[in-house]
């Protein structure tokens, strides 16, 4: 330690749940009745003098404050690591296990305790295998695989919204409606962002990189799955692990709130068959990765610093009629046996009306980020869709800036304000998208200020 005193550790665990368990990620509950492959949660742990910066990412749908704050407070008894300074995170995958209620999938508890426990010892067991460091920023273009999938239609297409009964200017996901297409209603960003961790002894530690594609979901509703998420590090840990199991590799959820790779407009350009397309974008994007390692210019002395908010977003509420009229509906429903179609899309909805107006009128919103170095990695606890990671990245380091999302919690989706004017499914009301019109301009204006202060500090 006498020419560095940047450390770096990583490690991973195995946290695939067992054979009935249950998945959330869908609009009903689902059963795990196959295991297609293992998911893990894992850790990057940064130390430069006295300040830690831990990041853990963890293949499963969502986790919201109320579970994270604990699995936290635990951590910082264990470690001493400040909660500001820990960034936990979910991929995003929707094959995985359950540990929070997601419209009408339900929370698996038991796993929900398994997963805190785990997450917990993750951290402590990384810490010993700290060791001299050095990191780097790097980028690749990958537009291939990142679509926007809210469309404009034509005129004579009526978009239908279960919760005001009218009807959307966009429509997600037009299934079966291709022929009504105009065009897609976003640009995405295409750009897969990731930082490097090496030994000064250049053998490879960590890589932590991030995309802003929703997921891919191309396998039976029973079966757990890290997606492509799990893919990419798969292949990464292949090339790079170098014969031992040291090196770990995660991919986040940027974001990507409204981008998928459900092409409605160009079809048939994927693989078809179970978890093919995963496999195809998974490996695709990582040796996209493994080509640009070459151009990685590395920092042996990154200073580290963290910058946390705590932002109160009020609640979009219903009114006293909303409410009676969902309650009733509420009251004639069979949610046993409740039928996916337009109808029973409406009785969901109401559902989520109701247990909307239990909660409180204002949320804490955790805006969070991170000077690694010459680069910054910012932190937000929803899906956002394109247009905030763009404008982040357009004020950040060029090349050196990524937004992690669903990240330290999940309020569901924050869109622009102009994109809750146009409807559609991630701006219906429910507990899945239930923050102030106005909070997205809120949190994104907070983390610019943020990004701005770590970049003064650059200079």
């Amino acid at each position: 330690m006498a020419n560095n005193s940047f450390q770096a550790a990583a490690l991973q665990k195995d946290i695939t749940p067992p054979l009935g368990t249950l998945i959330n990620g869908e609009f009903q509950t689902r059963y795990a009745n196959k295991i297609h492959d293992r998911l893990y949660a894992k850790s990057v742990v940064l130390k430069q003098s006295d300040t830690i910066l831990m990041f853990v990412v963890v293949d499963i749908c969502a986790m919201q404050q109320d579970f994270l704050d604990e699995v936290k407070a635990d951590i910082h008894k264990a470690t001493g690591i400040p909660q500001s300074h820990m960034l936990i995170s979910s991929t995003h995958t929707h094959s995985a296990g359950a540990i929070t209620e997601l419209l009408m999938g339900h929370a698996d508890l038991t796993y929900r305790k398994n997963l805190h426990r785990i997450l917990v010892d993750l951290v402590i067991e990384t810490l010993p295998n700290l060791r001299e460091a050095k990191i780097a920023f790097g980028t690749v273009d990958a537009p291939e695989h990142v679509l926007c999938r809210r469309y404009k239609m034509a005129p004579e297409y009526k978009a239908f919204n279960p919760v005001t009964g009218g009807y959307d200017l966009v429509k997600t996901n037009p299934f079966g409606a291709e022929e009504h297409i105009l065009e897609r209603n976003s640009t995405p960003d295409t750009q897969l962002a990731y930082l490097g961790v090496k030994g000064l002894d250049d053998q490879w530690i960590a890589l932590l990189a991030n995309y802003s594609l929703h997921y891919v979901g191309d396998l039976e509703r029973g079966t757990i799955s890290a997606d492509y998420f799990g893919c990419f590090a798969k292949r990464l840990e292949e090339v790079l692990s170098e014969g031992d199991n040291s090196f770990v590799a995660m991919m986040s959820n940027g974001t990507s709130g409204e981008i998928n790779i459900w092409d409605f407009i160009d079809t048939g350009r994927y693989p078809t068959g179970s978890h093919r397309k995963s496999e195809f974008i998974g490996r695709g994007l990582s040796d996209k990765v493994l080509r640009d390692l070459q151009n990685l210019q590395w920092e042996e002395y990154p200073a580290l610093e963290a910058l946390y908010n705590e932002l109160p977003v009020g609640i979009r509420k219903l009114s006293e009629q909303e409410l009676e009229n969902a309650k009733q509906m509420v009251i004639d429903t069979d949610y046993e046996s409740i039928t996916l179609n337009e109808d029973g899309y409406r009785r969901i909805y109401a559902r989520e009306q109701v247990l909307l107006a239990e909660f409180p009128k204002q949320r804490t919103f955790y805006i969070q980020s991170f000077r690694i170095g010459t680069g910054i990695i910012g932190a937000l606890g929803g899906e956002f869709f394109a247009e905030t990671g763009l404008a982040l990245k357009a004020l950040a380091p060029q090349g050196k800036y990524f937004t992690v999302c669903l990240a330290n919690d999940y309020v569901g989706y924050v869109p622009p304000q102009h994109e809750i004017a146009l409807g559609g499914y991630e701006t219906w009301r429910c507990r899945t998208s239930f923050l102030e019109e106005s909070a997205e301009a809120k949190i994104r204006n907070v983390l610019l200020k943020q990004i701005e202060q770590h970049k003064n500090e650059l200079v």
